[in-house]
């Protein structure tokens, strides 16, 4: 009976090992998935590491462009306004022009280039400036040309009168000159 029981023993001790060993495959199995699972979890924090910081950069960007956009918009506010005060500058200069060919009209001429000159001081205080056109090379990101004239007074392609004075605020071109260029007789 002893030999029967040793073989028991040993059925049941081959069972236990068995047992262990798929315990032991089952443990191993499980590391193995926790492990494919830590990485996973750490690929993901690292993605969305690098997303919150795309987002932060977007949203300082954001913020650096608003400010620079809403700087503008307060530099250039009152350009509007400016540009209605061109069309009364306009109409004196051609009245002082008109009076300096009258005789008895000085006192009127006078006042005129008075208001003119206070005009273009209130602008200057804005920092309007008038451009200087004539004898200029015509340049049409700030001239308009309105004709051209044959001419031996000088060089081709430069302004050889002016219509309406040509405009900036703030270095900001607001009116291009209207002018009339030379060409060769």
């Amino acid at each position: 009976m002893v030999q029967e029981e040793d073989v028991v023993e040993e059925n049941l001790d081959v069972d236990e090992q068995v047992e262990g060993d798929v315990e032991v495959e089952e443990a191993v199995e499980e590391e193995q998935g926790l492990e494919d699972e830590l990485e996973q979890a750490r690929a993901e924090a690292s993605d969305l590491r690098d997303k919150l910081l795309r987002m932060a950069a977007e949203s300082e960007n954001y913020k650096k462009r608003m400010e620079r956009d809403r700087g503008l918009a307060l530099k250039y506010a009152e350009e509007g306004i400016l540009k209605e005060l061109l069309p009364s500058i306009d109409n004196l200069e051609r009245a002082i022009e008109q009076g300096r060919k009258t005789e008895n009209a000085g006192d009127l001429l006078e006042g005129v280039e008075m208001t003119l000159k206070g005009l273009l001081t209130s602008l200057d205080k804005f920092e309007v400036k008038a451009l200087e056109s004539i004898g200029q090379p015509f340049d049409p990101n700030v001239h308009e040309a309105l004709a051209m004239e044959a001419t031996d007074e000088m060089e081709p392609n430069n302004v050889l009168r002016e219509f309406e004075k040509g405009y900036t605020f703030k270095e900001k071109l607001i009116r291009p000159a209207k002018v009339v260029v030379s060409k060769k007789k």
